[in-house]
């Protein structure tokens, strides 16, 4: 009986479960089509703008748009050179012969006018070496500006070392920046874009995330190794007194230039302005380790123990830095301002590149060797330093006239003809000139010593084409004559 009654339960089982799959099936199959309907109605629905949603059917209306106004046409800036254009010799002459007279000159002169193609238009006793004052600085600009990254800049920067004994210890490393500024970076300004202030609040902030808030302080100054000052200026290793408002050693960082301003000679409102001559600082980099310490604890972080030198770790990644201004804009600062330590700085940055001796003199020979690669006739060059200040360089006009002749073409080296001092507008020969006609067609580097009066660079005729020239006046017999008489001459030189 058992046994019947299973045999009939597993019968009626096995009848139901066809049915049931088939149940499933028919439920399956209508929800699809249910789904596809109510999808189909409601696209139907928003084409016809009857539900929300992306498809209508109605004309889209495109938008309009203004026709673009008429440009203006630009002004020519500059015509294009001509160089072909000849000087006549006759008048040249007469030009020279009227400076060779002029009262106060003197006998001990040497001046060369050439045209845009480097002949020579008139020349009174143009091989005759004689000491350049500043023009010098041309022949380092020249070779500086044909060796280095123009572009690059001069990072000041910090490093951080962690102890095991849990000391932490900063380092502070200078590349070359002289035109540091105490304060914040200055993106307008060539002396002082980068700032120690905006480079001590960055250190502060990667040392809190660190949880650091105590620090010993050292300084890196090795760049320019133990020889910072040329022989003619030095004394027992130090600056001669004579010279300590013209040059500072050259050094790895400064704040501007090493410049102590006092109420005899403050400081400019334009940071550019280099006007004055106060007394320079002969421990930049110490300043500024100094300052660097004062402007970290004035930011929350202690300093402890004294700020000595030492060298920064090799191959890491700095914690924090900062920028100079690009060394294009640091040579037009050098030349238009006449700035001595960041010509011979120049002169050193010019034998770091091409792995000459890190001295005073690899740094006069890097210049030479560079002058000479570029094909320059250097011969009568003695170079006692890389600014002219020193006592004992010696050249021809034929030298200074071929730089400017380099100038002239848009050749390598152009940083050293884009800084020079534009009479009329900008730098040392900014007054330089005797009628407001030449005024921005005047190029020129100046040279100043107490028996020296020198000037050199090229000019935009006034009647078409470019000339290059150079004069040097040693001894003069009246120094403040003597200069007008330059002023004077390079005037009507436009005219020629």
């Amino acid at each position: 009986m058992v046994s019947t009654a299973v045999s009939r339960r597993q019968r009626r089982e096995a009848q139901r479960r066809p049915q049931q799959s088939h149940r499933r099936t028919l439920t399956v199959i209508i929800s699809a089509l249910t789904t596809i309907a109510l999808f189909a109605g409601y696209c139907a629905a928003d084409i016809t703008d009857v539900a929300p949603g992306l498809l209508t059917l109605k004309p889209v209306t495109a938008p309009v748009f203004a026709d673009p106004a008429t440009a203006k046409s630009g002004g020519t800036v500059a015509g294009t050179l001509n160089t072909n254009k000849a000087i006549d010799s006759t008048a040249a002459s007469a030009l020279v012969n009227e400076l060779l007279s002029a009262q106060g000159v003197g006998n001990d002169t040497s001046v060369i006018i050439e045209d845009a193609q480097g002949t020579v238009a008139a020349e009174h006793e143009s091989n005759t070496p004689r000491e350049p004052a500043s023009t010098l600085k041309t022949l380092t600009a020249l070779a500086a500006s044909s060796t280095l990254n123009m572009a690059s800049t001069l990072d000041t920067q910090v490093f951080l070392t962690q102890s095991d004994d849990g000391t932490n210890t900063l380092t502070l490393k200078g590349n070359g920046d002289m035109l540091l500024s105490a304060g914040d970076s200055d993106a307008n300004h060539t002396n002082g874009r980068a700032g120690l202030n905006t480079l001590a609040k960055a250190t502060v902030a990667a040392l809190a995330q660190r949880g650091i808030t105590s620090v010993n302080l050292e300084y890196d100054d090795t760049l320019f190794g133990d020889s910072r000052i040329p022989a003619g200026l030095s004394e027992g290793g130090a600056v001669l007194s004579d010279y300590t408002v013209y040059f500072t050693p050259v050094s790895s960082m400064a704040i501007d230039g090493g410049r102590q301003h006092t109420a005899d000679t403050p400081a400019p409102a334009d940071p550019d302005d280099s006007a004055g001559y106060p007394e320079l600082s002969q421990h930049t980099a110490s300043d500024v380790a100094t300052k660097f310490a004062e402007l970290l604890q004035s930011n929350g972080v202690a300093v402890t123990g004294d700020v000595t030198a030492n060298t920064a770790p090799s191959g890491e990644t700095p914690l924090a830095s900062v920028s100079s201004a690009t060394l294009s804009e640091i040579m037009a600062y050098t030349l238009r301002h006449s700035d001595n330590t960041l010509a011979e700085e120049f002169g050193r940055l010019t034998a770091l590149a091409k792995s000459a001796t890190n001295s005073p003199e690899g740094g006069t020979e890097a210049v030479k060797s560079t002058l000479n690669d570029l094909g320059l006739d250097t011969s009568g060059l003695t170079m006692a330093d890389c600014s002219g200040l020193s006592p004992g360089s010696r050249l021809t006009v034929r030298t200074l006239a071929a730089v400017q002749q380099r100038n002239l073409t848009t050749k390598s080296g152009a940083a050293g003809a884009e800084g020079l001092s534009i009479a009329g507008l900008v730098g040392t020969a900014q007054d330089r000139y005797t009628d407001d006609a030449v005024a921005g067609l005047l190029r020129v580097k100046t040279g100043s010593l107490g028996t020296v009066a020198s000037m050199a660079g090229n000019v935009s005729r006034t009647n078409g084409g470019a000339l290059s020239f150079a004069v040097v006046v040693n001894n003069p017999e009246d120094y403040a004559a003597a200069r007008s008489a330059i002023d004077s001459f390079i005037t009507k030189l436009a005219g020629l």
